[in-house]
């Protein structure tokens, strides 16, 4: 069996797995990357780039539909499926491409292929012909979707996971969706425009990541309006009878079917760490047999075994992921002189029409910290822009810390999302003060002057009363 010694092995070469590898370069050449599938990132691949085309190919559609709105004659909207997945896969193959021609270009002795376990605390085998003595491991293994157990064995390929889509030929005529978190949500809005008959399916009425009930009840009206969405879905059970999937499921009491070509199964995604035996990595695992690595350093427990990225599934996104993969990488080239780094504030965004933002982990993380806060909210109902644009849906909930005026993080539904979210986490990572928010310069007319009117809110509940002596120097007392 051959065998290689290098001081730092990083198992996956995905978007943690590269930066991981770049940031131990800085301390020493004797590094080897392991990964067992082909090149390319799930953000490439399977992750956001594609399913922004599919979201943009669906948006040129729906502008079609809404356009007599506005008094412009439209002379229909028809959807080529063959050409629409023609294109995804096309610029998604372009995307990914550029990440294997930067991997293509490493040193050949710091590329290893195959899948990779643990033997030891400092040994991996890779496949059945390589041994890897490292000083430090980087696990970058990434995540795969969660299927609940049975429904493949019964559906077979009537099943589908969101990796399977942008290898789709054409667009299928119906599609059940389970799963109203982030990737069910955008693709279930994106394959209804584009003509496909939908339904999503949820559970407890929740809404992506929102967790503020006002923005979430918000959120669920307008889904629930644009498209068939069961939010409440209980015992869903999916059956196969005469090559269709049929779901059978309860909704407020009520037992209901309906047939669709295929289920696209949206529930989760699992990082990737079954099979690295990480019994023999002389770790201490956590529940389920997952270890915890620290956010701001990557080390698990102190020892020479480092995580980035969806495996470590503190945020799964991609520009978490790359940070993690710096941090990880640079400790486990600097080992043991281990470093901490502060992380960016946390941002959260979601494609769907209107869009969704969660700043500095919303009301979920406030309310699970313990912190006070005072909030400020603003519809887009009538806000003007917004009204102009007939996108005039949504709600933006902002909080503020009472005493100090800071501002601590937002969650909203209504356009421009992707942008106000830019905005409000750079201003959290700043520390800025609510009112220092407000007088900052809004633009008339824009979307940002709906989060005015909702940071003017908080900056009147955050802001004490001043009592004015000089006019109050005849009042009588009490007044």
């Amino acid at each position: 069996m051959k065998r290689v010694e290098v001081d730092v092995a990083v198992i996956g070469a995905g978007s943690a797995g590269m930066t991981a590898y770049r940031a131990a370069l800085a301390y020493t050449q004797k590094v080897v990357v392991i990964e067992s599938g082909p090149y390319g990132t799930t953000c490439a691949r399977v992750g956001c780039m594609p399913s922004k085309l599919l979201i943009a190919a669906a948006e040129a559609a729906h502008a079609v539909a809404r356009a007599p709105l506005f008094g412009v004659a439209a002379s229909g909207c028809h959807v080529d499926g063959r050409a629409v997945m023609r294109r995804v896969r096309e610029e998604r193959d372009r995307f990914a491409g550029f990440v294997v021609d930067s991997v293509e270009t490493w040193p050949q002795e710091h590329r290893l292929r195959g899948p990779a376990r643990f033997v030891a605390p400092h040994l991996l085998r890779v496949g059945e012909e390589i041994e890897v003595e490292a000083g430090r491991i980087v696990i970058a293994t990434g995540s795969s979707p969660v299927v609940p157990p049975g429904w493949r064995e019964t559906l077979g390929d009537r099943l589908v996971v969101s990796d399977d889509v942008f290898y789709w030929d054409d667009l299928p005529r119906s599609v059940a969706v389970a799963g109203a978190g982030v990737i069910g949500l955008e693709l279930a809005q994106a394959l209804s425009r584009l003509g496909v008959r939908v339904r999503l399916f949820g559970r407890n009425g929740s809404v992506g990541p929102l967790s503020d009930p006002a923005v979430v009840a918000v959120a669920r009206s307008i889904f629930t309006s644009d498209m068939p969405f069961s939010a409440y879905a209980e015992h869903l059970q999916p059956t196969l009878q005469d090559g269709q999937v049929k779901m059978a499921f309860s909704e407020q009491g009520v037992l209901r079917e309906e047939s669709f070509e295929r289920l696209l199964v949206a529930v989760g995604r699992r990082a990737n760490l079954h099979d690295l035996d990480l019994q023999h990595a002389g770790l201490g695992l956590e529940e389920f047999g997952v270890p915890k690595s620290d956010p701001n350093t990557g080390q698990i427990d102190g020892s020479h075994v480092f995580m980035a990225g969806d495996a470590s599934a503190n945020m799964p996104l991609l520009h978490e992921a790359t940070d993690e993969g710096v941090i990880a990488g640079a400790n486990a080239g600097r080992y043991p002189h281990v470093q901490s780094r502060l992380r960016r504030a946390p941002l959260g965004i979601v494609f769907t029409d209107p869009q969704m933002a969660i700043v500095g982990g919303g009301h979920a993380a406030l309310t699970k910290r313990g912190t006070r806060f005072e909030t400020g909210e603003a519809s887009f109902e009538d806000q003007g822009r917004s009204r102009v644009m007939a996108e005039n849906r949504g709600l933006v909930r902002v909080y503020g810390e009472p005493g100090s005026g800071r501002f601590l993080g937002a969650e909203m539904v209504g356009p421009a999302a992707e942008h106000i979210g830019h905005l409000l986490a750079w201003a959290l990572q700043q520390q800025q003060t609510v009112q220092q928010m407000v007088d900052s310069p809004f633009y008339h007319p824009t979307v940002e002057e709906g989060l005015r009117s909702a940071l003017r809110q908080l900056a009147r509940k955050l802001k004490p009363v001043a009592l004015d002596l000089e006019k109050c120097r005849d009042c009588t007392p009490g007044t």
